[in-house]
């Protein structure tokens, strides 16, 4: 019986309010502009929200084409989030090669690549059932 008294007392996926972002989310428009402004190309999000399988609300992938620019905005990227948001990453990979960095929001990942890496891994194929935006320079002046 006492086994069945604290199971009662454990929260229930009805019970646990889970807080999800969006694409007017603070730190979903300050990753974009920070990639803008170091001149991040085919900037994409996708969003994950309504595939279960997914551990983000939202990946954003783009390229850079070397390995300099590639830990250029990966580094402006966390500058300006904790700045604008005072978020620091859960965990960053890849500054050291250089090829593809990842930050890790939780909510929202970050996948800055080199061209040919993007096109090896194929992220967007792979998470194909998301919906994709492209984010191009017209929305930097908005």
């Amino acid at each position: 019986m006492a086994t069945l008294s604290v199971l009662n007392k454990l929260p229930t996926a009805t019970s646990t309010r889970i807080t999800r972002i969006n694409r007017n989310s603070k730190i979903f428009k300050t990753i974009i502009k920070a990639i803008q402004d170091k001149k991040g190309e085919n900037i994409v999000s996708l969003d994950l929200r309504n595939i279960p399988e997914a551990a983000a609300d939202f990946f954003i992938v783009c390229e850079a084409t070397s390995t300099t620019q590639v830990r250029a905005i990966c580094d402006f990227v966390e500058e300006q989030v904790q700045i604008g948001c005072s978020e620091n990453p859960y965990k960053h990979e890849g500054r050291v090669t250089g090829q593809w960095g990842l930050i890790d929001y939780v909510t929202v990942v970050l996948h800055v690549m080199q061209p040919d890496a993007r096109k090896f891994y194929k992220l967007e194929e792979m998470w194909s059932d998301a919906g994709s935006v492209m984010h191009d320079e017209v929305e930097k002046t908005k």
